[in-house]
């Protein structure tokens, strides 16, 4: 199946790709609301944590390069703890600590959930 589209429409879609490995079709299914058919859904009885409405469960692994010095996340016990096992209450929040300015966390993070093949950024899940 192919669908046409302007090179306006395109163009668009390519901005929103974070990175070679979400496809325009997940950039659709972002757009769309639509769960990933090839990734199971996620629930709160596995254990994790939600933000603004995304779940993220517990194993799930974030990270981010700031200033040449990487720093890391993770999603245990239904928390995000930073590196230092220091509880964050938000993307931003752990952006924030690592920064000391206001930053959009969902845009700053990278994200790996358990059954995730790749990392991508945590934006591309809202």
């Amino acid at each position: 199946m192919q669908i046409d589209v302007d090179f306006e429409v395109f163009k668009a879609l390519t901005n929103r790709r974070e990175t070679e490995s979400v496809s325009y079709n997940d950039v659709l299914r972002g757009l769309l609301n639509l769960r990933n058919p090839k990734a199971p859904a996620a629930s709160s009885t596995e254990g994790g944590c939600s933000f603004k409405g995304v779940f993220l469960p517990n194993g799930t692994q974030l990270r981010v390069v700031y200033k040449g010095t990487l720093h890391q996340a993770e999603i245990k016990g239904g928390k995000w703890l930073d590196q230092n096992g220091t509880p964050r209450s938000s993307p931003s929040d752990a952006a924030s600590a690592i920064t000391n300015t206001q930053v959009n966390g969902w845009r700053f993070w990278e994200v790996m959930r358990p059954n995730d093949p790749s990392w991508r950024k945590l934006v591309a899940l809202t």
